[in-house]
């Protein structure tokens, strides 16, 4: 069982021990427990109250190399936690520790600072002033690698840094470091920063004094220098602008293009390339277009470098010189593409490396849409397809990838001339190599639109069978590796057929493939990526025969299948299928049969089955799918009486409890309505309410002006008619006294007189004041020439008189007392709406308008209730004034 275990031999001779027993007392050698002595544990314990500034200025000072660099490495999150004081004290302790410091630690330092550098953690100056004097007193390290890192940060720093601080404390120091006295390293690091500061500053300060420095350097004696500074030229002629750089800047690259160092050169090229952009039509014909036509007539025998960088960018040169060229000049340079396009292929050039032409060979594959562009579609077939045919039978197997990759542009420029690449497509579908083929596939579907839409209809139906034929084998070769990724990707290219091919094609062709491959795969990433593929294709086919018949095999072989990994394969199905197909085609064909599933033995299908119910429960709508919705309840509930397999009771009662949760969602969204509709309603009655109150309110306001001016007339009414009714009650007792001691008359009277006056007072209503002196007047003048019997009459009325006056009485009486209590109410009414009005003061301080609204309202209903009282009352009063009145009248 175990073949390196020591077997142990009986003791040997008293000479020695066996050497089994010698390996054996090796092996229980009492073992260190710790690679630290006591002494070395208590140097590196550190004090547990420390924070971790403290704990970092203390490792810094007394701690070992190793304590030191993993400071300086944590120094940006200590610059995160405490910036102020981590500036303050561990920065200056960062600076001791780096003189005379090791390698290891100088590079820690340079890596964080430029750390904190590149992630804005700065937030002052004043710290990146502190970093930016660190990195200047260690940029010129003797070991090279610790300087490029310390450059690196300072690069970084001059982002950050002000444009006085850049000028003062980094660009003075280059105007002695570039001289030739100092180091190759010093150079160098000169050349970086001036094209790095020169998009700090304005066109003039660059122009002024960064220019004249960088001409020096790129002068400079040693090639490397003057190769950097040339590669830094590009941004200073972006920060000095096009005509600046047409005058100081191009005649220099000029001059460095015809250097003897052939890097130099290729640099200078590089640069002026990449300057295109922003030259004239005139300086594109005389300065870059020789100096491409002298490169294309002597980079093939002289300089393989800039044959390299030419073939790179051939195809953005071509473009941009295309309205500046002759054509004798464009011939030229269609022929170089060709001869670039055979580099290494031909045996008298053995003498270049082959590394260096076959990525010749791959950059004019990159630029063949650019070439096709720059070409007339007319001379295509002379001056470009023999390229590319050479390019895809290539045999380097990265021409043909580079190819590949590009093929899908090629085809989209030819347009209806696509078929004279009919032949080039055929080669990369059927190449042995399997990285053409995943560079093909990449936009295998935006060629094959191309190419089964665009192309002449009578070429296109002589070679579509090739073509269909090529698409299969090339599915074969990949199905048949491991490249299941590869294989994946394929098939999702495939489902653009449904949309190019006839549907009676595709079914004969592909539709029985895509399901073989279903059924018999057993990479379930491939299978699930047939079915997707297979749903398409049944998704966009016309004819309704083939669709049953296609529908009808996945229910036989994959629903009712024999093997369980069918079963699991159409519930796979139907998963993609809800994505593909509308919902009541999905309904209609492939619920039904995934409910059947709940009868499977085997409970791995059931486990699919219960994880699909969620999105087989959300295609179904009532009342149209009520049946259905019935069929997959009686399922759940088959699931929950009848599983015993633990994980498809469990996933049943998630789906159940789920399902619950839905239902309790729906009741809470119902009662949120609800409320929502019921605020609404009590918003309108709210409104309805304002403005009645409102309304309310004024009405109020009007019949207290009216009340009050009514109730100042009643009074003085009042007192006005009380002092008449008494001084008229004494003048008649007057009368009737005089009349009693006056002699009686002899002359004979009619009787009907006192009846006529008592009908003439009578009918005088309620009687006015002139009314009631010309009824007195001449009752005054009868009552003067009355018989004897009169006195008798008089006597009588006078009595009745007397006894009327004391009812007169009586009723003022009871009036003033009704008077009294009407002021009394008047009173109180008064000190109400006082207090009222303190009420609706406080509340305005403490409520809302709305309240206050509402409680004006109420104010509103009881001034009401007080002017019917008061209404009531004036009745009642004017009642009993026209009765006194009356009376009176008839007792005269």
């Amino acid at each position: 069982m175990f073949p390196g275990r020591m077997t142990l031999s009986p003791p040997g001779p008293p000479g020695g021990p066996p050497e089994e027993l010698q390996e054996l007392a090796f092996i229980e050698r009492p073992i260190r427990r710790s690679l630290k002595t006591a002494e070395e544990i208590d140097q590196l314990t550190v004090d547990e109250d420390l924070n971790d500034v403290e704990r970092a200025v203390y490792l810094l000072s007394v701690g070992q190399e190793v304590q030191r660099a993993s400071v300086i490495s944590n120094l940006p999150s200590l610059v995160r936690q405490n910036p102020a004081e981590t500036f303050r004290r561990v920065v200056p302790k960062v600076r001791e520790v780096l003189n005379g410091a090791g390698a290891e630690i100088q590079l820690a330092a340079a890596t964080s600072f430029l750390t904190i550098l590149q992630d804005d953690i700065i937030l002052i100056h004043t710290h990146t002033y502190s970093i930016l004097k660190t990195v200047l007193l260690h940029l010129n390290h003797r070991d090279t690698v610790v300087s490029s890192a310390w450059l690196e940060t300072l690069l970084s720093a001059i982002n950050a840094l002000p444009k006085e601080t850049i000028k003062q404390e980094v660009l003075n120091p280059l105007l002695y470091q570039s001289q030739l006295s100092h180091s190759l390293q010093a150079r160098l690091a000169a050349c970086r920063i001036l094209g790095k500061a020169s998009c700090k500053f304005d066109s003039l300060i660059v122009k002024k004094e960064l220019l004249p420095l960088a001409r020096s350097l790129s002068r400079d004696t040693e090639s490397e220098v003057r190769v950097c500074m040339c590669r830094q030229l590009e941004s200073m002629a972006r920060a000095i602008g096009v005509d600046d750089t047409r005058t100081e800047l191009l005649p220099e690259l000029l001059e460095l293009a015809g250097d003897e160092e052939s890097r130099v050169r290729l640099a200078a090229f590089d640069s002026i390339i990449s300057l295109m952009e922003m030259m004239d039509g005139d300086d594109r014909l005389h300065l870059l277009v020789p100096l491409v036509m002298s490169a294309c007539d002597v980079s093939s025998q002289v300089d393989e470098g800039i044959m390299v960088s030419l073939s790179f960018q051939f195809g953005k040169l071509c473009s941009g010189l295309a309205g500046s060229l002759s054509e004798e000049q464009k011939r030229l340079l269609l022929q170089k593409f060709q001869v670039l396009c055979i580099t290494g292929l031909q045996t008298e050039e053995n003498q270049m490396d082959v590394g260096e032409s076959t990525l010749i060979r791959c950059n004019c594959c990159y630029n063949l849409p650019a070439m096709v562009a720059f070409v007339d579609p007319a001379h295509f077939l002379c001056d470009i397809h023999p390229s590319l045919s050479g390019l895809c039978s290539d045999p380097e197997v990265s021409v043909r990838r580079s190819v590949a990759a590009s093929f899908h542009q090629v085809v989209k420029l030819l347009e209806s001339n696509v078929h004279v690449v009919h032949k080039e497509l055929l080669l990369l579908l059927q190449d042995s190599a399997l990285e053409v083929l995943d560079a093909l596939m990449n936009h295998l579907d935006e060629t094959l639109e191309v190419v089964l839409s665009r192309g002449d209809n009578l070429i296109l139906d002589n070679k579509l069978p090739e073509l269909l034929s090529a698409l299969l084998s090339a599915e074969q070769k990949v199905g048949s590796s491991l490249r299941w990724r590869l294989h994946e990707k394929l098939l999702h290219r495939y489902s653009c057929l449904s949309r190019l091919l006839p549907g009676e094609l595709l079914h004969q062709t592909f539709s029985a493939r895509i399901f073989i491959i279903l059924t018999t795969n057993k990479v379930l990433p491939v299978q699930k990526e047939a079915a997707r593929t297979f749903c398409t294709f049944l998704r966009y086919n016309r004819k309704q025969e083939q669709r049953q018949e296609m529908m009808e095999r996945l229910i036989q072989d994959l629903a009712q299948g024999r093997s369980y990994w069918n079963r699991l394969r159409f519930l796979d199905v139907c998963e993609i299928a809800t994505e593909i197909f509308s919902r009541k085609y999905f309904n209609k064909h492939f619920l039904i049969p995934a409910l059947e599933l709940v009868h499977d033995p085997v409970a791995n299908v059931r486990y699919k089955l219960c994880q699909l119910l969620p999105r087989l429960r959300s295609s179904l709508r009532l009342p149209a799918d009520k049946l259905l919705l019935q069929k997959l309840d009686f399922c759940v509930q088959k699931f929950l009486c009848r599983e015993k397999d633990k994980d498809v009771v469990a996933m049943i009662r998630k789906f159940h409890k789920r399902h619950e949760w839905d239902l309790l969602d729906q009741k809470k969204e119902k009662e949120e309505m609800l409320l929502l509709e019921m605020e609404q309603l009590e918003r309108q009655q709210s409104d309805g309410k304002l403005n009645s109150d409102k309304h309310a309110e004024r009405k109020r306001r009007d019949s207290k002006t009216s009340l009050s001016s009514a109730k100042s007339m009643s009074v003085s009414s009042s007192t006005g008619s009380s002092s008449s009714g008494k001084e008229t009650r004494k003048a008649k007792l007057s009368r009737s006294r005089s009349l009693s001691s006056q002699p009686t008359s002899s002359k004979p009277v009619n009787s009907d007189r006192p009846l006529k006056v008592k009908d003439l007072s009578s009918s005088s209503g309620l009687g006015k004041s002139t009314r009631d002196d010309s009824v007195r007047t001449p009752h005054f003048t009868l009552t003067t020439q009355s018989t004897s019997s009169m006195p008798v009459l008089i006597r009588s009325k006078t009595t009745s008189l007397l006894d009327q006056a004391s009812l007169l009485e009586q009723r003022e009486h009871r009036t003033s007392t009704l008077d009294h209590r009407t002021g009394n109410r008047d009173q109180r009414n008064h000190m109400m709406e006082h207090r009222t009005s303190s009420l609706e003061e406080r509340e305005h301080r403490t409520s809302t308008l709305d309240h206050r609204d509402h409680r004006t309202s109420t104010l509103g209903q009881r001034s009401k209730t007080m002017e019917r009282g008061s209404g009531m009352k004036d009745s009642q009063s004017r009642k009993l004034s026209m009765n006194r009145k009356s009376n009176s009248l008839q007792s005269e």
